[in-house]
């Protein structure tokens, strides 16, 4: 799939890119497109180990697939703009769509205490999300889909969707309607990519100021289940490593950080994936360390499932295109990575087909 992104030329550096979205776009997004918000219906599905997950549901009238999606680090679905965006344009587009706060965030973190696994578990929380949302009248195929660490859990997705008849016989779902995935900035070396951030000048802010929101995200969790985590572990997490060693990697059996990031680790994952999968990758992307492309580029060169955009420009997140880019792609606004997914899953849906 070919498709050259271009942008501003103010928006040419990584680091610009990502705080313009961020901090500007984030603000106006909803007069950049002409797609309405659709119905969602909530739902709280049944993840792995019986995890309940909260999510929203909006079927369009004659659906051509789903969509099943979240975010990435922080967030909750009310304030996760660029998912809404997502969900508005693939409604729009004829798909049925399913977003929902995955471990610990949002409306989940009020129903379970249950932590963040960064994939070992949200993989196969999102194909039981998928077969409960099959029963509710959203058909295949299934895409999983996702951006940042969502990107990451999404690809851990499409792994365990491989392989449902060794694990989920009794979920109602055939290997076969998985469809596979599209990611947009996906995390794929969490070891690499944090020690990379925190000696950047700008990115010890970015680590810090998701730190903080971790840290919020860990006492909304203390509040609504009081006895599942001790303050004085969310009081000494004061980094994104400090929030996975104080409070995940114990309950998950890991003796480290490191050994846990290892365990995760997506870039591990493309070679073993089988279903159709997009990644969508700048070069410029401020949040992961850059020796980590040569080895995407290697392991999506090495597995024809894989399809790689990978871009000079785009930051984390943004690929905000210009006028000129738009008029190129024919795309509707300026919501790129957004509108390469789609138009792959429907490139999919009619190799399919």
């Amino acid at each position: 799939m070919t498709h050259s992104f271009h942008t501003h030329r103010l928006l040419r550096n990584g680091l610009t890119m990502t705080l313009y979205t961020a901090l500007k776009a984030s603000r106006k997004w909803e007069m950049t497109i002409s797609e309405p918000e659709p119905f969602y219906q909530e739902r709280i599905f049944t993840g792995a180990s019986g995890v309940p997950i909260f999510g929203i549901v909006a079927t369009p009238e004659h659906p051509k697939g789903t969509i099943v999606g979240t975010y990435g680090i922080t967030g909750n679905l009310d304030n996760q703009w660029f998912l809404r965006l997502l969900g508005r344009k693939a409604f729009a587009q004829g798909y049925a769509v399913v977003l929902f706060d995955w471990r610990a965030h949002g409306k989940t973190a009020e129903l379970s205490p249950t932590l963040t696994s960064d994939g070992l578990y949200e993989g196969e929380d999102f194909v039981r999300i998928a077969a409960e949302a099959k029963k509710m009248g959203c058909p295949a195929p299934f895409w999983f889909t996702g951006f940042s660490l969502g990107g990451q859990l999404a690809l851990w997705a499409v792994k365990a969707g491989q392989t449902i008849a060794s694990w989920g016989q009794d979920l109602g779902l055939q290997e076969s309607e998985i469809g596979g995935g599209a990611v947009i900035c996906p995390n794929l070396d969490a070891n690499r990519s944090l020690s990379y951030l925190i000696k950047q000048p700008l990115g010890k802010h970015l680590e810090k100021a998701i730190a903080r929101e971790l840290k919020k995200l860990a006492r909304r969790i203390h509040q609504a289940h009081p006895e599942a985590i001790d303050p004085a572990a969310i009081k000494r997490a004061n980094s994104i490593w400090g929030f996975d060693h104080e409070l995940v990697i114990e309950r998950l059996g890991f003796s480290s950080v490191e050994e846990y990031y290892e365990a995760s680790n997506a870039l591990y994952l493309l070679p073993q994936l089988k279903k159709p999968t997009l990644i969508l990758y700048a070069a410029d992307d401020p949040m992961f360390d850059p020796t980590i492309i040569p080895d995407l580029q290697a392991a999506c060169a090495e597995n024809s499932a894989i399809d790689l955009l990978l871009t000079a420009h785009g930051g984390h997140l943004g690929y905000v295109s210009s006028k000129a880019c738009q008029r190129q792609g024919q795309d509707p606004d300026q919501w790129w990575a957004w509108n390469r997914v789609l138009q792959w899953c429907d490139s999919e849906l009619r190799t399919k087909n």
